[in-house]
């Protein structure tokens, strides 16, 4: 039915498959099980299918179709753009609306609904009695929302498509319908102002207005390659025709104002818009021209009878229309942006609009890494910065005892019979420790679980390389040109990566353990002697010769052994930083501190994905903690320095007074292997702790590599069997095609063969004369015509009366015509006889 108005029509799709899409990408993705998610996996299916068909004019498919794009927008910072589904769309508009548009893209998806929810406002303004100021009222608000939509569509979702945007949704494209939606609303306007019976004056402003809507309209769609020259010619003719409304108005004013002289130049220029209007004719449907001719004999009506005023009665000169002032204008029509889709948060919750927003629960992939990044920063500035600088600082006090030869060399001095306390308690340690089978046990262990994680490697790296070599054989089998999947190391990138990194870790971890394993053929047998009974550790031990200390070596002793015992402490403090330290790291949890900085972000811009880039300002914030801790690693160090210089100052005056003195040399040395053997066994516990914790984490990272890598195989077996299904039917049609080409070539070649047979070298044979009996006429009846009675003419019967031509009255009647002067007339037909 023809209208005044234009309407956008619905874009069509098929069905996809977007849960089984959002599962997968879970599942590969994310540290959750996508079975958490199974009812808003069957809702996002769902509400795809409603919106999906919901194509025809009904005031419900406006919240099935908002629905679904508040939710798309939701998901958009949750998963990735290309999130693994083909989505695949018919363009509305232009010359291709039977070409589909298929897009691995959420907002392609997004673009293409919202189109369609545009598209069922416009439907549903028209579908509307525009006969009444509540219709005109209801119209008008359907195309501000249309216009909000396709604005919101060409500003904030084609942009950030990342793709080359459907042809139909370019930004010409996009502005002209804005424009066209928005002067038809403000023509809704117009209309509901003449009903209402409002002043001359304002209605011409709106006539105005609307005029520029369409004339913005129509310069853009001249600009576009897919608005119709049909739509082009009518915002045209509206363009003139909403001017010539515009000015009429504007003399109907003139006139009650009593000014005589303009309300003529309006009516005019009224008239001259409404020629140009009608210019357009024959483009524009008859409705419009119809309009435009109602204007046309109203203002010619209006302008003779001024024209005759003005010359008779008023005089007035009649100014020009460069003299003329310009209308104003009175917008009514503003795009209302869909706030409900841009901003999901007004309309997704528990008494949202639109119901609970989808994966709420799921976190989204860059707060993994974010979370990830941040422990490792925390990890760097802890145990890098400070507990290694203090452990560094402790091996090197370590180092200098060791060089000084103590605390040996005191201890035999000190005690030159039998066993220092501090060995005992070490020894005693040992002993209940089971201190070398504890090492060897703890060996294995580590041993054993590197193995396990390397056979987890190995499996991974076999599956990847088994379906290289399955899909190079396909490759192969059927032709490259055929055979166009992406290679292995493209479809899989990522684990490609994870193999040469996991190949890293291995081969770093053998250096540490080899390391590990070296102390401990350092320091074994002297650990074998602790391990062993009191006695045969005395006897290790030799008691020196020396009993008594003179004075002066007691005095320095004395104060060598309050300089061991700060160094003692000293350690003691570092182990119990080192350990609060460690506990205050592995407390320190930022989830809560990045989800509720992911909520804010997910409300404020719903549509922008969230990146690990966005929490910076959070991350420096929360390292700040660990800024007292990096200034007491300066402080520690400035004290063992000072501690260092004193004691290696004693020491050398301790070394001074007993010049000469070797009686407990042999001591000394036995006391000082005991105590390095001991600190080696501290130190080898430590790295064995360590590397089961690196291996337990390990197991972690090969186990889901080699899971992903089963996974992976499994896709592309299912991929390749399908390509292969297509590719075998398609060699099947082709094979069916050639075998009936090469059937119809036979049977052409058949009857070629046939035709070209060629006839016997004889004389031709000599036609048959016809010949024909000689029969006798039978005797003519009566009635019966017959060769001898010749063909005579007469007039025919009399015919009935024919009507006239009804297609064409004017068209003259010839049937009915007798024959003149004996001449014989072929509409009189023949009579024989």
């Amino acid at each position: 039915m023809a209208s005044n108005i234009l309407f956008l029509p619905f874009r069509r799709t098929h069905s996809a498959s977007l849960s089984g899409a959002i599962k997968q990408c879970i599942s590969t993705k994310y540290d959750q099980h996508p079975d958490m998610f199974t009812q808003d996996l069957e809702t996002i299916d769902r509400l795809r299918v409603e919106a999906v068909t919901s194509l025809e004019a009904h005031v419900s498919g406006v919240k099935k179709l908002a629905s679904y794009a508040a939710q798309l927008v939701w998901i958009g910072g949750k998963f990735p753009i290309d999130i693994g589904v083909d989505f695949t769309w018919y363009p509305a508009l232009g010359f291709n609306t039977q070409r589909p548009e298929s897009q691995n893209n959420l907002r392609f998806e997004l673009a293409n609904v919202l189109f369609n929810l545009a598209a069922l406002y416009t439907q549903l303004a028209i579908s509307l009695n525009r006969s009444t100021t509540e219709g005109l009222r209801s119209a008008s608000k359907y195309f501000c929302q249309a216009a909000g939509v396709i604005a919101y569509l060409k500003t904030d979702i084609i942009p950030e498509l990342r793709s080359t945007p459907p042809e139909d949704m370019d930004s010409m494209t996009l502005e002209c319908l804005e424009q066209l939606l928005l002067a038809q609303a403000q023509e809704c306007s117009w209309s509901m102002a003449i009903k209402n019976g409002y002043k001359d004056a304002l209605i011409s402003k709106l006539a105005a207005k609307v005029s520029d809507f369409y004339d913005l309209g129509a310069e853009c769609g001249t600009k576009s390659d897919i608005i119709s020259t049909e739509w082009i010619h009518h915002m045209t003719a509206k363009h003139h025709h909403f001017a010539a409304a515009a000015q009429y108005r504007a003399a109907c004013d003139c006139l009650e104002k009593r000014q005589y002289g303009e309300e003529v130049a309006r009516l005019r220029d009224s008239v001259t818009c409404v020629n140009e209007a009608l210019k357009e004719s024959r483009w524009i449907n008859k409705v419009v021209i119809g309009d435009l001719n109602g204007l046309k004999t109203k203002v010619s009506e209006d302008l003779k009878r001024a024209e005759k005023d003005n010359d008779m009665i008023y005089l007035i000169p009649v100014p020009s229309k460069s003299e003329l002032k310009t209308l104003g204008r009175a917008g009514m029509a503003i795009a209302q942006k869909p706030t409900d889709i841009s901003d999901p948060s007004s309309t997704l919750g528990d008494r949202g609009t639109f119901g609970k927003p989808l994966f709420s629960k799921l976190v989204p992939y860059a707060v993994h890494i974010a979370t990830s990044i941040y422990g490792e920063r925390r990890d760097r500035i802890v145990n890098d910065t400070i507990i290694d600088e203090l452990e560094n600082m402790t091996n090197k006090l370590k180092d200098l005892l060791q060089s000084l030869n103590l605390p040996g060399s005191l201890q035999a001095l000190e005690k030159p019979l039998g066993l220092p306390s501090s060995l005992v308690s070490h020894a005693e340690e040992v002993r209940q420790q089971n201190g070398l089978h504890r090492l060897r046990r703890s060996m294995y262990d580590v041993e054993t679980l590197k193995t396990n994680d390397l056979k987890s490697y190995q499996e991974g790296v076999e599956l990847l390389k088994s379906e290289a070599s399955e899909d190079e054989r396909a490759k192969i089998k059927h032709g490259s040109d055929r055979w166009t999947r992406q290679p292995s190391q493209q479809a899989a990138e990522r684990l490609y990566t994870q193999v040469n990194e996991i190949e890293g870790y291995f081969q770093s971890a053998h250096s540490s353990d080899e390391l590990v394993k070296n102390k401990l053929k350092e320091c074994e047998s002297v650990l074998q002697v602790m391990e062993g009974s009191d006695r045969e550790l005395t006897s290790y031990v030799p008691s020196s010769r020396r009993v008594m200390m003179p004075p002066k070596v007691e005095e320095h002793a004395g104060k060598l052994r309050e300089m061991l015992s700060k160094v003692n402490r000293l350690e003691r403090e570092r182990r119990q930083r080192i350990d609060a330290l460690k506990e205050k790291a592995k407390k320190d949890d930022i989830n809560t501190a990045i989800l509720a900085e992911t909520a804010r972000l997910e409300r404020e811009y719903p549509m922008q994905k969230i990146e690990a880039a966005q929490f910076e300002e959070l991350f420096e914030a929360r390292l700040q903690e660990y800024d007292d801790d990096r200034l007491m690693v300066s402080d520690q160090a400035e004290e063992q320095e000072q501690l260092l210089l004193m004691l290696q100052e004693e020491n050398k005056c301790l070394v001074n007074v007993r010049r000469g003195d070797n009686s407990s040399r042999e001591r000394e040395q036995a006391l000082q292997r005991l105590e390095n053997a001991y600190l080696k066994y501290k130190e080898i516990i430590s790295n064995l702790d360590t590397g089961r914790k690196f291996y337990n984490d390990l197991a972690n990272l090969v186990n889901r590599f080699r899971d992903d890598c089963k996974d992976f195989r499994y896709q592309r077996r299912v991929e390749a069997s399908q390509i292969e299904t297509e590719l075998s039917n398609v060699m099947s049609a082709l094979n069916m095609a050639q075998n009936n080409t090469l059937q119809d070539q036979k049977k052409r070649e058949t009857l070629r063969s046939q035709y070209n047979v060629k006839a016997p070298a004889h004389d031709p044979l000599t036609a048959p004369t016809p010949t024909r009996a000689p029969i006798s006429p039978p005797a003519a009846s009566p009635g019966m015509w017959s060769p001898e009675m010749g063909i005579k003419f007469r007039g025919a019967a009399p015919q009935p009366p024919i009507a006239a031509n009804q297609h064409n009255p004017s068209y003259p009647n010839t049937r009915n015509s007798q024959a003149q002067g004996g001449q014989w007339n072929p509409s009189q037909g023949v009579k024989f006889g």
